[in-house]
């Protein structure tokens, strides 16, 4: 149960150490898109690529060079995805998210908000941590395609603090 033979610690070991070599490699040359902020289809290549070389490290059947196919396979598909958005609007709009306007002017847009299903508290964070304290010195706040939040601001009257759900003592 917490040892078998030392056999199987040393393919794990050297295994492991050229698999992660060979993905690392791999990763660099295919340049620093596939290393870039995720939206969702880098997201599952990271998982992929992740549990391709657990698989690797810890399946005596898979062997070391049928891992490195399967990281390049996954590296190509996701620079053939990131190439086909670059080139066509209508495969962009496919394979990715677009950008949704959560709060404008100052007020909240609470469609927008349940469709993306983010809770006040969060585009509040958001503000804050652009530096804002008025909500209504905020132009808008947009939930970008890779889940992160863009505050642009705008000056204004004062108005709703964006410290309002901060506890104070």
């Amino acid at each position: 149960m917490f040892f078998d033979q030392w056999e199987g610690i040393l393919r794990v070991l050297v295994v492991g150490t050229l698999a992660y070599v060979a993905l690392v490699v791999l990763l660099r040359l295919t340049g620093k898109r596939t290393l870039s902020k995720m939206n969702a289809f880098d997201f599952v290549v990271t998982v992929a690529l992740g549990s391709t070389l657990a698989t690797v490290l810890l399946s005596e059947s898979v062997a070391l060079a049928e891992g490195v196919a399967a990281f390049a396979v996954l590296i190509v598909l996701q620079m053939a995805v990131a190439w086909g958005s670059a080139q066509s609007r209508r495969f962009r709009h496919m394979v990715k998210a677009e950008p949704r306007l959560l709060l404008h002017q100052g007020e909240m847009l609470d469609q927008a908000l349940l469709d993306e299903r983010v809770a006040p508290e969060e585009v509040l964070a958001a503000i804050r941590a652009s530096g804002q304290v008025e909500v209504a010195d905020v132009t808008a706040v947009i939930l970008e395609t890779d889940g992160s939040f863009s505050v642009v601001g705008a000056p204004q009257t004062a108005g709703r603090s964006a410290l309002s759900n901060v506890r104070r003592e």
